[in-house]
């Protein structure tokens, strides 16, 4: 009797688990599945498979933007933002996580309530401020904005990590003969690989995919993003919905794969500090 019932919860784990990822996984795989098939296709039969590798919507797409140059662009802005984010953050969480100064809790506290403020509500200070930096218009002042926007969510991964390690691990480095400095370095950033890996991974996809302030703080085509790409070709390409669809692959392709290949980075990192010890 245990075991039909144990067997009965299993399938119906399953069942929960198929459904939240067919609907998850179902929008990205239509427009895969659509960017392959003629625009008569996709009109006459939208759910339908392709019935042939039609290439020319990727072709189409290519030739209309320079999606090579934006995808370069939107690298490297979201891969300096990334590195920095994970340098200072983990330096700051570490900090928060292991000395006493007054007024330490406020200051964490003010930091991460940051994540309560709608990202509308900072359009025109932040447009304000970069102009008065002199940073409109250029891959620094992107940077910096998006280096800004993963604290939150980075220092709370980071210091929630280091207050989970236990403190035995510094005080044998501190009887060694190991500074703060020392300390942090050798030992405690190693360890802190799965917070780290969870806070590049989120801030990466939250600068690749990020398209309010690249459109309001950019003008000229060198430093506009790949995002901004699909603005153009859902008004260029709005009945042309191959060339739509290849440009919408193009641009959430590599956000997926990078996700995949190390979602268990971040899942591990998510549970740091609920446990002790």
């Amino acid at each position: 009797m245990k075991n039909k019932k144990q067997t009965g919860q299993r399938v119906f784990d399953y069942m929960i688990m198929g459904i939240v990822i067919l609907i998850s996984l179902f929008p990205f795989l239509w427009v895969f599945l659509s960017s392959f098939k003629t625009n008569s296709q996709i009109l006459s039969s939208s759910f339908s498979l392709p019935t042939s590798l039609y290439l020319d919507g990727y072709r189409i797409a290519l030739d209309k933007v320079d999606i090579i140059s934006r995808f370069f662009t939107s690298l490297f802005v979201a891969g300096i933002s990334t590195v920095l984010a994970v340098i200072l953050y983990s330096m700051a969480g570490y900090v928060l996580a292991r000395t006493e100064f007054k007024g330490k809790k406020i200051i964490f506290t003010l930091l991460i309530s940051s994540m309560l403020i709608p990202s509308n509500a900072m359009v025109q200070p932040v447009y304000f401020v970069i102009n008065k930096l002199g940073l409109y218009d250029t891959k620094a002042g992107l940077i910096l904005i998006y280096t800004g926007f993963g604290m939150a969510l980075s220092l709370f991964l980071m210091r929630n990590f280091f207050v989970a390690v236990p403190r035995e691990l510094e005080e044998a480095a501190y009887m060694d003969g190991a500074g703060f400095l020392k300390t942090y370095t050798k030992i405690m950033l190693p360890l802190s690989k799965p917070a780290m890996a969870s806070s590049a991974i989120l801030t990466f996809i939250f600068s690749w995919n990020e398209f309010m302030y690249a459109m309001l703080l950019t003008s000229s085509e060198k430093n506009r993003t790949l995002p901004l790409t699909i603005k153009y070709f859902t008004s260029t390409f709005s009945f042309n919905y191959s060339s739509m669809f290849a440009a919408l692959v193009m641009c959430i392709l590599p956000t997926v794969v990078v996700y995949v290949i190390l979602q268990e980075q971040i899942a591990e990192s998510m549970v740091a500090g609920s446990v002790k010890g």
